[in-house]
């Protein structure tokens, strides 16, 4: 898995964790739902993350994980 998919999985579950978290503990978890969707906006229009700098550090690699097809001759 690269950098691009774990990040979107990590946001993903963050926005489910927090959904669940304020429908049964508090609403004040919707907070943090923004938090998520603000730092994904910001992210689109700078090109940086803080989650995508921690998980370049953790080794995770970046690019894509498929290898291209080859044709046979």
């Amino acid at each position: 898995m690269n950098v691009e998919r774990s990040l979107r999985l990590i946001a993903g579950l963050f926005v489910f964790a927090a959904a669940i978290l304020a429908w049964t503990v508090s609403p004040w978890f919707l907070a943090f739902i923004a938090f998520v969707g603000l730092n994904l906006i910001q992210s689109a229009f700078t090109n940086w993350c803080p989650m995508m700098t921690i998980l370049r550090k953790a080794g995770v690699r970046d690019g894509a994980t498929v290898r291209p097809v080859e044709r046979a001759a």
